[in-house]
């Protein structure tokens, strides 16, 4: 079996801490779980820490979630492996609150001459013509008047 690369060595204060985190009932179910993998994967018990592979078993969760907690706790510490990574690079939203307002004014709006009602894809085209965005598409016009309603 190949050595793994990031090993957890817990400070009694660590292990102290995060054996009270896992007593407290009020909190998040994922950071029990990074807790309790810490726990199991230590050096410092008797065991002398668990496999992955044993860990996944009895938490059941992914050897990739082990592997990730393990990494962050020996490169960020302890408090970095117990909460989640921020999303560095979220879209930004095609329609804000200005834009939505433009959409519903447009929806209650007369509809083309020939139409008993508008279309999602008139809504969209009539949203790109007037300049309000670049591109839509149907699916996010039907999401938006989903939330309106």
């Amino acid at each position: 079996m190949p050595k793994k690369k990031y090993i957890v060595d817990l400070t009694d204060s660590e292990r102290t801490e995060l054996e009270q985190l896992t007593k407290k009932g009020k909190i998040a179910a994922y950071k029990m779980n990074h807790a309790r993998i810490l726990l199991l994967a230590d050096v410092n018990q008797q065991e002398g820490g668990w496999t992955d592979s044993k860990i996944s078993e009895a938490l059941n969760v992914a050897q990739a979630t082990i592997e990730r907690v393990r990494k962050r706790f020996v490169e960020s510490g302890i408090e970095s492996s117990l909460t989640r990574k921020k999303q560095e690079h979220r879209r930004a939203k095609i329609i804000d609150g200005e834009k939505e307002a433009y959409l519903i004014a447009i929806a209650c709006s007369e509809t083309p001459t020939g139409r008993a009602k508008w279309t999602l894809q008139m809504l969209a085209d009539k949203m790109v013509e007037l300049e309000y965005v670049e591109k839509i598409s149907r699916a996010t016009i039907r999401k938006t008047l989903k939330k309106m309603n």
